[in-house]
């Protein structure tokens, strides 16, 4: 075990695992801007004092994945241990604050993202697109698998910390990001699903509110492409691998106000990678 100090910037949204019961990954960024991923972490069942937001540094006892995960960001936390340190960082100065950590070792595009992963197992980071061209929305399956359910069901017998919790929701969409990189090698489209926990929250908090599901998927992508991504914002991708298939999926936006004259803007274009 080490002692860890990451700065969380993603949760990807829960899912039942048969494994773990409920699956979240946090990934965040230690103070020299490595990339750090932990799970599981079962959050919805940890302790109020334990449930960490975006842009919270924690400190958390974990060690190296073995086995199966091999990518090289990967630590098993101990969620006893885990310990937030003071208020989640502001967006004082145009994220100045929060770019300083987050965008230290920012990738110059998904293409420079692939050969790190084959070379050294890489599987996060984060990049600015040239471009963002739309969110697609395709319909999803409403309820999880049933095996899923059934091995979830199981292992929460004999566990008293989740006996009583619910499996989350599942949102009945998929939504995708299409986009371009600032690179020669770029083919002209990316495309790559959305999976923040943002994302699944907003969709629900509106059906909470009364919207039809359809209406409250349009809600999301007007969030998370008109506003998140519009020419106001500096907006870059938090990305990451799903380790069964190894392919790169979003799992959260970092969109600060374009400004380039602010302490923020000398951030973005003095860090590594510019």
């Amino acid at each position: 075990m080490q002692k860890l100090k990451v700065l969380i910037t993603v949760k990807t949204y829960p899912i039942p695992s048969a494994k773990y019961d409920e699956l979240v990954c946090t990934a965040g960024v230690t103070e020299s801007g490595d990339f750090i991923r932990l799970y599981p972490i079962r959050f919805r069942d940890l302790p109020y004092s334990q449930q960490y937001k975006k842009y919270q540094w924690v400190e958390v006892l974990a060690e190296k994945h073995t086995g199966r995960d091999v990518r090289k960001e990967s630590f098993r936390p101990n969620e006893d241990s885990l310990k937030i340190l003071g208020e989640p960082i502001g967006t004082q100065r145009g994220w100045a604050e929060r770019a300083k950590y987050t965008l230290a070792k920012r990738a110059k595009s998904m293409e420079e993202l692939y050969d790190q992963q084959k070379a050294d197992r890489t599987s996060l980071g984060v990049i600015r697109p040239k471009r963002f061209l739309d969110i697609d929305i395709s319909a999803d399956d409403s309820e999880w698998k049933p095996q899923f359910l059934v091995a979830l069901r199981q292992q929460r017998l004999w566990d008293d910390r989740t006996a009583t919790q619910e499996p989350p929701r599942k949102v009945p969409w998929k939504f995708h990001y299409s986009f371009t990189c600032d690179d020669p090698r770029c083919n002209g489209n990316h495309r790559m699903m959305i999976e923040d926990w943002e994302l699944g929250a907003l969709y629900w908090r509106c059906i909470d509110n009364g919207d039809s599901p359809e209406n409250a998927a349009l809600k999301v992508k007007k969030k998370f492409f008109h506003e998140m991504c519009a020419d106001t914002r500096d907006t870059h991708l938090f990305v990451g691998t799903v380790l069964e298939h190894g392919t790169w999926v979003v799992i959260g936006v970092f969109w600060p106000p374009k400004d380039h004259s602010s302490a923020t803007g000398a951030t973005l274009f003095n860090s590594p990678g510019s």
